[in-house]
């Protein structure tokens, strides 16, 4: 027997004039969703958040122990896989849930032991019903139940972590399982609300001050607002408020299957915004695909979009399939949409409207299920006007668009980004580079950014290769960073008129490599007015 082979009408036993109801021979229990759902809110309301997820964590841990203890027995399986993957199975035929499997790996850490995407979550729906939506994963019976389950089965400790979860506002819930070693100290958060021991008198102790804490961290949050920066598992890392509206409405928009485009200079991160529209959207937990049509002659394009069969050119030695098949039930990015030919325009206006592909060298057709993103650094409308794009491929391209501002028009973000950076190129070259002096974050802030979010983690990679310290100097930054100027004024930036003559002096004469008759000479100031001045900086701190 398969774990597919599974049928309630066959699980579920019942008199039909009432009493004791069976499910896989266990007594089971019919309890309406709205009831837990008060249950749960009454947990919360007398235990805290943490108390009363330890609590339902448990009991789901206890009831899929209890599940797979059960179930090994009672059918006769195929094989022993089969049995394990009957939790799953049997969840969704209990009304709890639905899963899919994720055609591809939804986080980025060690293999995973277990994972899947849920739907229909009946916990998300009675956490958002009666508590409204939270600020972490609050599917706990049913990952305690995972967690249970996997253990029984595998004989080992599985841990299972709600990664995503649409109690706190993603489009789906995502869970992943692995051993304790394979989690590493990711999991120790996590350890006390899976802990087998009885609960009640660790509760009675701390439910109390749990209460207490979490007050003080909701009132702390209320003074903070957004002074700590949002990051995203696509490596989406905002501050400005510029970014947090874009990141906003790029969430709103990942719910529904609207196609998008994504506008903005070279570098500011559109493919990173793309794929966190796609990790936020139902389809999560299908393939996410990006292609530079830029990068790619017309006849190749074509062929990479739309496969070809065998024999359809010199080379076609076999059937292949293009990325539009590849993406099917996932999302597809065209990034550069900007640089297709007006032939091929045509052939994605028609793929768009009919959503199907035909390969080249065909004469059928094939339908997908793909949701389209595409992504410029044209001013398509211009394009439109000049007649070198096709205005009905820009209103179907245009249903909403996402303009990414540039570096130098949210500079709140340089810092959070330039720190992300100097964590992950110092873990990758294994070396302890951890911050910046106040000259260097200076220097961060005055530079214009050319080349944006790109340009910025070159650098980073560049200053950590060089740092002679723990802290990233002037010295280990691009020359042009190095001695960059402030802009005499930018918007939404007025700064008090003697820090920007400051900030402009010193700029200067660094940008001399401390030639100070030079950079006097270029200020159209004596040499003694600048040692003075340099003498006055020097005495509050502000050479560097």
């Amino acid at each position: 027997m398969k774990a597919a082979d599974l049928d309630l009408r066959e699980l579920l036993h019942f008199e039909p004039k009432g009493g004791v109801l069976t499910f896989a021979g266990q007594r089971a229990l019919l309890f309406d969703a709205v009831a837990l759902g008060l249950l749960r809110r009454e947990l919360v309301k007398s235990l805290g958040l943490s108390g009363a997820r330890g609590m339902l964590t448990r009991f789901g841990y206890a009831h899929g122990w209890r599940t797979a203890e059960t179930l090994k027995n009672a059918f006769p399986w195929d094989d022993e896989s089969e049995w394990r993957r009957a939790g799953g199975r049997l969840h969704a035929l209990q009304g709890m849930v639905t899963f899919e499997l994720p055609s591809r790996a939804t986080n980025t850490g060690p293999e995973a032991f277990a994972e899947a995407i849920w739907h229909d979550s009946y916990e998300a729906e009675q956490h958002l019903l009666h508590l409204g939506r939270a600020e972490e994963p609050v599917c706990w019976t049913l990952t305690g139940f995972a967690s249970g389950y996997l253990s029984y089965c595998n004989g080992r400790e599985i841990y299972c972590i709600e990664e995503r979860c649409r109690g706190k506002g993603d489009a789906v819930c995502t869970l992943v399982g692995r051993t304790r070693e394979d989690w590493g100290d990711a999991i120790t958060p996590h350890l006390p609300f899976y802990k087998k021991e009885c609960l009640e008198e660790a509760l009675a102790q701390v439910a109390t001050e749990l209460k207490r804490v979490e007050e003080r961290l909701r009132a702390r949050k209320k003074v903070l607002g957004h002074d700590a920066p949002e990051s995203t598992g696509s490596g989406v890392v905002v501050q400005s408020e510029a970014m947090l509206r874009v990141l906003d409405l790029a969430r709103r928009i990942a719910k529904v299957d609207s196609t998008v485009l994504i506008t903005g200079e070279s570098g500011v991160g559109k493919e990173r915004l793309a794929r966190f529209i796609h990790d936020e959207s139902v389809r999560t937990g299908g393939p996410f695909v990006a292609i530079n049509c830029g990068a790619m002659p017309e006849g190749l394009l074509e062929s990479e979009l739309f496969g070809h069969a065998k024999g359809a050119f010199t080379g076609a030695t076999q059937d292949r399939p293009g990325l539009f098949e590849a993406a099917n039930g996932g999302t597809l990015l065209l990034d550069e949409i900007g640089e297709v030919s007006p032939p091929m325009q045509v052939k994605l206006l028609r793929a768009l409207q009919e959503r199907e592909v035909r390969r080249v060298g065909e004469n059928k057709s094939r339908k997908v299920d793909v949701r389209l993103l595409a992504a410029t650094n044209r001013d398509l409308l211009s394009e439109v006007h000049g007649a070198r794009f096709r205005q009905d491929l820009y209103y179907r391209l245009r249903v909403v668009e996402l303009r990414v501002p540039p570096l130098r028009e949210r500079r709140d973000d340089i810092l959070a980004l330039a720190r992300t950076f100097l964590a992950s190129a110092s873990e990758r070259m294994g070396r302890k580079v951890t911050s910046f002096t106040p000259g260097a974050a200076n220097q961060l802030l005055r530079y214009d950014w050319p080349g944006n979010v790109r340009e910025l983690e070159n650098a980073m990679e560049r200053a950590v290769a060089l740092a002679k310290t723990s802290q990233i100097d002037i010295d280990d930054l691009p020359e042009e960073v190095g001695i960059a100027i402030p802009s005499a004024y930018a918007p939404g930036d007025v700064r008090p008129l003697a820090d920007v003559e400051r900030d402009y002096i010193l700029a200067v004469v660094r940008a001399n490599q401390g030639n100070k008759a030079a950079a006097a000479e270029q200020l159209e100031i004596g040499v003694a007015t600048l040692y003075r001045k340099l003498k006055q900086y020097e005495s509050v701190g502000g050479v560097s």
